[in-house]
Parts: structure tokens; C-alpha cells; sequence
């Protein structure tokens, strides 16, 4: 049924979810399918820098500026393979346009025009992505471990990593701070 998808959403991990992957966590749904969904957590930075990243795939960056930008940590799948969340989408090898203004590459040569600034305008650049199985989301979202609202290009490039969260949930008019870690047990 093609409008329970959630392509293009963002998932807002409810404050009772306390996996240590997902707890408050903000996920970007890129593809969400009768094969399950694939997401990349967009509020999770890592300690790892953009020049060790350069450095081991030998690509060459004299910008102080990009070199110091952390990966995050974009879900607990694959988490030795890069991935960017990118706008525009521009014309990258191995990318899936997700909508007309937003597209996730795997690709050395996005990572080679960021490091030369002639990259896309946004990136967020993430190891690692999370995935559900079928029906697994639809099953969690029943369960009220997430939220979901329409994803705004504003949250994932421009809001300070640690409002994500919070601004994510108020863009639908919810009060994260307001809920109950125990709502729905008796």
C-alpha cells in the first residue's frame, strides 16, 4: 500500500526507546519498500574526522575547514562503508535520488569534489546506515517506538546536531520533553 511509505520521512525515536543505537535518535527514511526500509541516523556524530576518512582512501584535501567535519554514525548496519546524504543531487556515481532536491551516494568520487569544494552544497556524511527487515518499521511503529514526520532539508543540514531530535518531534507539534518514558505500560 503506497501510501503507508515513508520515503522522504523522518523516523523520531520515541524517549521510552532505549536501544543505545536508536535512543534519541533521528533516522532520514531514503527507501521504505515491501523489502523493508533504509535510513540514515542524522543526529549521531562520530569521533572519526573527514581526514582520516581522506586519508585512507587516499584522496588529497588542503581545506583545514572540510578535513576537521565529523561522520556520523548513520545506523548500526555496514558501519565500515561510507555513505552522503546530499543536496542537490547532482550527477554521482552509485546514488539513489530520493527526491528532486535530496540523493544518498556511495561513491569515491562525490567524497573527491567535497575534499576539492566542488562537492553538493549540504552533505552529511555517515558510516554505517540502519535497516529494517519486512515489515520490521510497521511492526515498531506499532509498538510506539517511533515517530514519523515528513523530512525537512532545513533539520538534516542546518539545525545544530544536538536539536535534531527535539526540532524533528516540534515540527509536528510534539513536545518530546512532555511525553513519558513509560507511556503505554500500565
Amino acid at each position: 500500500m503506497e501510501t503507508s511509505r515513508l520515503n522522504n520521512h523522518f523516523l523520531i525515536a520515541m524517549p521510552s526507546l532505549e536501544d543505545g543505537n536508536f535512543s534519541q535518535s533521528v533516522t532520514y527514511i531514503c527507501e521504505h519498500d515491501d523489502n523493508g526500509a533504509l535510513g540514515i541516523t542524522i543526529n549521531r556524530p562520530s569521533e572519526i574526522i573527514l581526514a582520516s576518512i581522506f586519508e585512507q582512501l587516499d584522496i588529497q584535501c588542503n581545506n583545514p575547514e572540510i578535513q576537521q567535519q565529523h561522520v556520523f554514525i548513520g545506523g548500526p548496519v555496514v558501519q565500515d562503508r561510507g555513505f552522503i546524504l546530499h543536496s542537490p543531487t547532482g550527477h554521482w556515481d552509485s546514488s539513489i535520488k530520493i527526491t528532486d532536491e535530496i540523493a544518498l551516494s556511495t561513491s569515491k568520487d562525490i567524497l573527491e569534489a567535497i575534499a576539492h569544494k566542488e562537492g553538493p552544497d549540504h552533505t552529511l556524511i555517515t558510516l554505517g546506515y540502519a535497516g529494517w527487515a519486512p515489515g520490521q518499521l510497521e511492526y515498531e511503529l506499532s509498538q510506539n517506538a517511533w515517530l514519523s514526520c515528513p523530512a525537512t532539508l532545513d533539520i538534516i543540514f542546518n539545525t545544530p546536531v544536538e536539536l535534531r531530535w527535539e526540532k524533528a518531534a516540534k515540527s509536528i507539534g510534539i513536545d518530546l520533553q512532555l511525553l513519558s518514558q513509560d507511556m503505554g505500560h500500565a
